[in-house]
């Protein structure tokens, strides 16, 4: 019985530092969350409102959870390595830091978040290791597809996609025998005239599908020149059926002006993203299939 007593103080003075440690990781945790919010609180709101006001990157509000959600349900990956702090992570660190001070110097938010993502990935790569980090490459991917482009880059890409849909959307519409022809950016009809906004471009659509075909290149594509071939096709699917929406307002602006400019405007949007979708997706179970006999072959 005195052994006894005796014992349990040690053990008591033993097992205290195991309780501390949780509390403790927690603890730093919490310190390092809240500095990133000091830092990043105001670029991630702002970034938020460009989701909620831009449709071309509305997707963004989902690809946080997301990402999330993937590195959870991969988990028992992630795990399967050690967690073996590295320094070489610091050198990451230091490039997102001097990334932040150069955007909020020069009010560029674009390299402010990306800022973020590199902080992100740094953090990971200090304190869990490379082969960790290696792990979660696919979330840090789709978290980088989060940031809205710079607005110069937008608007040089927005100008040219304009141009082409109106040509090309034009010379279709002319081959069905549609009296139609061009100017600029205006598509003039017999009874109306079309102007192929910045909205029209394509590049709402081009965002979405971009995202789209890495998703689809993660689940059906085991390769990764299949996830590259995929994500590349995903680029001019976009603009084509942009195209065949524009002209396909034309044609129907030709014949009934209230429902091409009233309802099939409103609702080709939607449709030209899942038609869009569709078709990559047929595109990426063909891919699959081709590897899939290169592999049995």
């Amino acid at each position: 019985m005195a052994s006894d007593i005796l014992s349990k103080p040690g053990e008591h003075l033993a097992a205290a530092p195991r309780r501390s440690r949780p509390y403790a990781l927690w603890i730093k945790i919490g310190l390092v969350a809240a500095l990133m919010w000091v830092l990043f609180g105001t670029v991630l709101i702002d970034m938020a409102r460009d989701w909620w006001n831009e449709p071309a990157w509305s997707q963004g509000m989902l690809l946080p959870p997301l990402a999330l959600y993937i590195s959870w349900i991969n988990r028992s990956q992630t795990l399967t390595y050690a967690a073996i702090s590295d320094r070489r992570g610091l050198v990451w660190i230091a490039i997102a830091c001097g990334s932040f001070l150069l955007g909020k110097l020069a009010s560029e938010f674009f390299m402010m978040r990306v800022a973020f993502v590199i902080l992100l990935a740094g953090l990971v790569w200090t304190f869990w290791g490379l082969p960790r980090l290696r792990t979660l490459a696919f979330p840090f991917l789709l978290l980088a597809t989060m940031i809205p482009l710079p607005v110069m880059v937008y608007n040089s890409l927005a100008a040219p996609l304009q141009l082409l849909a109106s040509d090309l959307a034009t010379r279709i519409a002319q081959g069905f025998g549609v009296s139609v022809f061009r100017d600029g950016n205006i598509i003039q009809l017999a009874g109306v005239s079309l102007g192929v906004a910045e909205a029209c471009s394509g590049l709402n659509s081009l965002s979405a599908l971009i995202v789209g075909s890495l998703l689809l290149g993660y689940l059906l594509c085991s390769r990764t020149a299949s996830r590259v071939v995929l994500f590349a096709a995903a680029i001019p699917l976009a603009i084509g059926v942009n195209i065949l929406r524009v002209a396909g307002t034309a044609l129907l602006a030709d014949y009934n002006q209230e429902f091409a400019l009233g309802f099939y405007h409103a609702f080709s949007g939607w449709l030209v993203f899942v038609a869009g979708f569709g078709l990559l997706y047929l595109f990426a179970r063909i891919l699959h299939a081709l590897l899939e006999r290169e592999r049995t072959a």
